[in-house]
């Protein structure tokens, strides 16, 4: 389990072959819409996935949170269908 510490400071970590990373992003009316990468491979055999999600948040940290644990059932998801 990540602790809330870890992910209060890092907004990106590694699961197995994936590299799961927040980038929240400020949205003109103050608030944040989370967005994820979720990364696998390495050099020219890497491929990424980019999330943006429709929901706001009122901070960054609750965007990335968001985002981080979208990134993570989308993993759990891909990893139980093989």
């Amino acid at each position: 389990m990540i602790s809330a510490i870890q992910l209060h400071h890092h907004h990106a970590i590694t699961l197995g072959k994936y590299r799961i990373a927040a980038s929240p992003r400020a949205l003109p009316t103050g608030r944040f819409a989370a967005q994820v990468s979720v990364a696998s491979g390495q050099g020219s055999a890497s491929t990424a996935r980019i999330m943006s999600f429709i929901d706001d948040f009122a901070t960054h940290d609750d965007a990335a949170h968001f985002a981080l644990a979208q990134g993570l059932d989308w993993v759990h998801r891909t990893a139980s269908a093989h």
